[in-house]
């Protein structure tokens, strides 16, 4: 969702939007059919699916199955450490692919939907990688060293997942086309940590979550009494 809401912003911005969307191994491929419909009713012009074998190197839970899937973890657990879900270095490698893409589309602006408050302790989700990131486009793009960089726009980074929810809802993102739970299936787990912030971040906005989840933990908020 937080991908999403990082497209229709950049369409709030102006200008015409085109697409990447990687599978690079993930345990399912849900997301990336999910990533497809909403690409379409966000109305990109172009829309390239990628293939990265980062299984081939394994070392995260979405990348070998032999490795479980954190499930139940309280929000504290969540936020603590960097858990087995990290896929090793792989914003790096995606925003390098779209660095590539958006020099030979013409493209003034790199958008990418990372968050830095209700995360799951990513190292290269935070402010400091993408600061980091920005200069590296400066350097090795030819847009950078000819005066007219590119820029790496993480709009979301500071937001809490109930004021993405909140951004999303006034963008119009088709929230029940996003699909966030690691494990795949016809329905979400609602247990994993990503099922579990969204969740959080749906209650916390007062909205209802439109997706369905296989532990039955959807519900519709309550209203306050008067």
């Amino acid at each position: 969702m937080d991908s999403a809401t990082a497209l229709y912003r950049a369409r709030e911005d102006g200008g015409t939007l085109f697409a990447l969307t990687f599978d690079y191994g993930q345990r399912h491929r849900r997301e990336v059919r999910a990533a497809r419909a909403v690409g379409r009713a966000a109305g990109v012009r172009e829309h390239r699916f990628l293939t990265i074998p980062l299984r081939s190197f394994g070392g995260s839970a979405l990348t070998d199955t032999r490795r479980k899937v954190p499930r139940g973890r309280t929000a504290r657990d969540i936020g603590r450490g960097i858990p087995a879900t990290y896929v090793p270095a792989r914003n790096t490698i995606l925003l390098a692919y779209a660095l590539a893409y958006a020099e030979v589309v013409r493209a003034h602006r790199v958008y990418v939907g990372a968050n830095a408050i209700d995360y799951s302790g990513y190292p290269d989700c935070r402010p400091e990688f993408f600061r980091a990131f920005q200069r590296l486009a400066n350097l090795a793009t030819k847009r950078g060293v000819t005066g007219h960089p590119l820029q790496v726009r993480a709009p979301l980074l500071r937001l809490s997942k109930a004021a993405i929810v909140g951004e999303g809802l006034r963008l119009g993102v088709p929230f029940h086309l996003t699909w966030s739970c690691y494990l795949g299936g016809r329905k979400a787990c609602g247990t994993c940590d990503s099922c579990r912030l969204r969740l959080r971040g749906f209650k916390e906005a007062g909205a209802v979550d439109p997706i369905a989840y296989a532990t039955g933990v959807h519900r519709r908020p309550r209203r306050r009494a008067r």
